[in-house]
């Protein structure tokens, strides 16, 4: 069994790795695409059927780029397709989900005070709104909401917030931020796959046919290629929140998720209209801030979180605390069965991240990750698998704020 978990946990890191490679080459050709768009320039004399140019500058050369709104008169020799990154970014995505959020399903996916369910109906429920999301998103685009812009993205958004409430009622807030942020992934793949490309093929079969191509699907390939432009920055943040417990474990944190939306929105918007020279909004990074300022606020409602005690209080002043007999028992009993020299919880055969408490001077050496993680949040245990009680989370969190008093 040692040998599996470790060969696992190698398994683990070489898709997370493979996921980050193909992220980066799909998110790098997206943006460079929309700023090469947003950047293009008409001059008199550009060949018959193209839009705009634009002259760039890199690794010592000079490079002229024209673009066709619809096609160019012939084919091409040759033709580059940019899709392959966004297939094998959501394949690994994919993959990385099924190694650790269906395989650890108990640990990572499940919480039984939001939903006690066995793990094959949890990952079901997982799979089942992934492809859900798509249909939902595929269908309002392609209903009359979409003659209007504006209008089709508050409602897309107004989506997003209910997906992100409902995730919260599914899974634990880890699973439910990663599921916001794998259903969107979807969605951009998807975009990709079943609209962007094949609308593309179309126009260059009519091409090599010899017809004049309909401008229409270069139009809706724009619309779906621009909407991924918007939603990449939210995802980016929901696949990495697993290391931010004060966002996804605490009480609004489907509130939080939504203005992640918002926010990324709010920096896509800075950069591209920067890229059209179309001006320079600044005030989208001051909105930014208050956003987030606002998130923080949430994550420690009602009591906004402070940080460090008001003294630099030592591990003696932590394990002094009266409070601190209670929180050694409650630690002992709900953590360190995962937390020892020795895991005894199934399945785990080395203490996560190589923390240890089994001590009196271990613990109080880990007061801050405890308090952040069980404390003011509730991504410690995992899926609450070990039965930690509010009151027993307040403890952790009392004993951490008055040891500096």
């Amino acid at each position: 069994m040692t040998d599996f978990a470790i060969f696992w946990d190698w398994l683990s890191f070489a898709v997370r790795w493979l996921h980050v490679i193909t992220g980066i080459a799909w998110i790098g050709s997206s943006f460079y695409f929309v700023a090469l768009d947003l950047g293009l320039r008409q001059r008199p004399g550009l060949p018959k059927g193209a839009h705009g140019e634009e002259w760039q500058v890199h690794g010592g050369g000079f490079y002229h780029i024209q673009k066709y709104l619809v096609a160019p008169a012939e084919m091409p020799e040759h033709l580059t397709w940019f899709k392959w990154e966004s297939y094998a970014t959501w394949m690994s995505g994919f993959a990385l989900m099924a190694v650790v959020y269906y395989a650890g399903a108990d640990l990572f996916l499940i919480d039984r005070d939001v939903l006690d369910v066995s793990a094959p109906v949890a990952i079901g429920i997982s799979i089942a709104s992934l492809g859900l999301g798509w249909v939902v998103y595929d269908l309002l685009c392609k209903s009359p909401l979409a003659k209007s812009d504006t209008l089709l993205m508050l409602v897309l958004y107004a989506v997003v917030v209910f997906m992100a409430w409902g995730y919260t009622q599914l899974f634990t807030g880890r699973a439910a931020f990663l599921h916001l942020g794998a259903v969107t992934a979807t969605i951009m793949s998807a975009n990709v796959f079943l609209v962007i490309i094949p609308n593309q093929k179309i126009v260059v079969a009519d091409l090599i046919a010899g017809r004049k191509p309909d401008p229409r699907y270069g139009k809706i390939a724009k619309t779906r290629s621009l909407h991924n432009n918007y939603l990449t920055l939210p995802v980016l943040f929901l696949m990495l929140s697993n290391h931010y417990p004060l966002a996804f474990g605490t009480q609004f944190n489907w509130v939080i998720a939504s203005l992640v939306f918002i926010i990324g929105v709010l920096i896509r918007h800075f950069f591209n209209t920067r890229h059209a020279r179309k001006g320079n909004p600044t005030w989208t990074w001051l909105a930014a801030a208050v956003l987030f300022i606002v998130i923080m606020w949430l994550s420690t409602v009602p009591k906004i979180l402070t940080g460090e005690p008001k003294q630099a209080a030592a591990s003696e002043i932590f394990v002094a605390s009266t409070h601190f007999p209670a929180v050694r028992d409650t630690v002992l009993g709900r953590c360190s069965m995962c937390h020892a020299t020795e895991p005894s919880y199934e399945g785990i055969y080395q203490a996560p991240k190589g923390v240890i408490l089994e001590t009196d001077a271990t613990i109080a050496e880990h007061a801050r990750e405890i308090y952040l993680q069980a404390g003011r949040s509730h991504a410690m245990p995992p899926g609450n698998v070990t039965a930690m009680t509010i009151e027993e989370r307040a403890l952790l969190a009392a004993w951490f704020e008055g040891a500096g008093e």
